[in-house]
């Protein structure tokens, strides 16, 4: 029976209880600025779907942090105050913009948790089949954005390139610090 390095349990913890607050923030932004400034209905519901998801994701990972006695990485406010400035800009940008973010950031994730689930060991069956379900949830992201106008044409091509840098380089450092 494989058994998973207590090293990377902590660090996997960490990271996607940051990341899945992360997503909250990014969609509270954008739904400040629907709210507020571009007053878009259909995309508003669509976010506020999507924000949920990830509020179930987080709170899965919360509990993680506490049950096992996990520290949350020391970014979370740093995090907080980016997460609603990348939302808000991006839906301020218009909806290829906003459903971009949701693209690229979901793309990252992937990935992400694709590579989580190699280092979980057969100790930590639970916490696997959450990850790729929050994964497949993270996909559905994905693709409902690609429906709903994300494209990667022209100036698009260099924002979704700074969002995936920025959400890796977030992840590199939450599953440290």
């Amino acid at each position: 029976m494989e058994k998973t390095n207590k090293k990377y349990l902590e660090e996997i913890i960490r990271v996607d209880h940051a990341g899945e607050r992360g997503a909250i923030k990014i969609y509270e932004g954008q739904l400040l600025a629907l709210k507020t400034f571009k007053q878009d209905e259909y995309l508003k519901r669509k976010i506020e779907e999507m924000k949920e998801h990830e509020k179930e994701h987080y709170e899965y990972f919360d509990g993680e942090i506490q049950k096992r006695n996990i520290k949350p990485t020391k970014l979370l406010p740093l995090w907080d105050i980016l997460g609603v400035t990348l939302g808000f800009g991006t839906a301020m940008l218009g909806e290829k913009a906003a459903m971009l973010c949701t693209a690229s950031v979901e793309e990252v994730i992937d990935d992400h948790y694709k590579n989580q689930t190699y280092k979980l060991g057969d100790d930590e069956k639970e916490l696997k089949e959450k990850i790729m379900k929050f994964r497949q949830d993270e996909l559905d992201h994905r693709d409902i954005a690609y429906e709903h106008g994300a494209t990667k044409k022209g100036l698009f091509g260099v924002l979704d390139k700074v969002i995936k840098t920025s959400s890796r380089i977030a992840i590199t450092i939450s599953e440290k610090i």
